[in-house]
């Protein structure tokens, strides 16, 4: 899916703040968007999501309750080589590394034999209106529009008329989807960011944020998500057998989620 030259990816994350990745760079360009926002630094355990952008890792939800998880608003530890954060139900660790020029980051969620989560790097991506989405084909693609209409499944990129591979400019829609697929590449000028997530035994997709400035209806601004995830849907209340990871009975859940970038020369 990806060609050209290998570029360096370097991750910052801030553990006092969710363990949220802050910066994603790549021969230098910053791949992460941001905005600011006031209520991110003093967000606790139970409050609305507050947006300011970069990467949120977002467990044992997406939508629904806690909004964004349960992981995003808590302080997370050092521990040797790894971050843990610990939540009501459930202890979440990741160990983040550069491997062949590639950000990896491993983690292991540890819970109730049973207990059903989700869980998506929520990266929004900093790119212009001419940026590209691309995934292997054929992928089933399942259009989640907001204001809780039911969710329309169709085939990768087109859905119900929307373009979900492409972006361009604001036009005041703003509508997720869940693609099920592992990987995905984001095509922006010269560059490519290429995500990809692996869970033994567990569903995986990657989610898609298409906000061309259509959300939040009061204050509406422009923010574009490629989430890899487990899981099938954005929301886990309710949800499909199938359409959750669930934890066996070692009560650990494993997975891995790999970022490389290239340029073209």
């Amino acid at each position: 899916m990806v060609t050209g030259t290998r570029l360096p990816v370097r991750v910052v994350t801030d553990p006092d703040h969710g363990g949220r990745w802050t910066s994603l760079t790549a021969g230098g360009r910053e791949w992460l968007w941001h905005r600011d926002e006031p209520r991110r630094p003093l967000a606790g355990p139970g409050d609305p999501f507050a947006d300011a952008g970069g990467l949120e890792e977002c467990v044992p939800t997406v939508r629904g309750l806690p909004d964004h998880g349960d992981a995003w608003s808590r302080p997370w530890l050092r521990d040797g080589e790894e971050d843990v954060v610990q939540c009501p139900d459930f202890r979440l660790t990741r160990r983040l590394r550069t491997e062949s020029g590639a950000a990896v980051a491993d983690y292991t969620l540890t819970a109730e034999p049973g207990y059903r989560f989700l869980w998506a790097a929520h990266a929004l991506l900093d790119l212009s209106p001419a940026a590209r989405i691309a995934i292997d084909t054929p992928a089933k693609t399942r259009l989640h529009p907001d204001e809780g209409a039911h969710r329309v499944t169709g085939d990768w990129p087109r859905v119900q008329g929307i373009p979900l591979d492409r972006l361009g400019p604001d036009d005041g829609t703003a509508v997720g989807a869940v693609v099920l697929t592992p990987v995905a590449a984001v095509h922006d000028g010269p560059d490519t960011l290429q995500l990809s997530v692996e869970a033994t035994g567990q569903p995986v997709a990657v989610a898609l944020w298409r906000n061309l400035g259509g959300f939040p209806r009061h204050a509406p601004y422009r923010s574009i998500g490629v989430e890899p995830m487990l899981g099938r849907v954005f929301d886990r209340t309710g949800a499909d057998d199938g359409d959750t990871a669930v934890v066996p009975p070692s009560g650990e859940v494993t997975w891995r989620l790999t970022v490389t970038a290239t340029r073209r020369t």
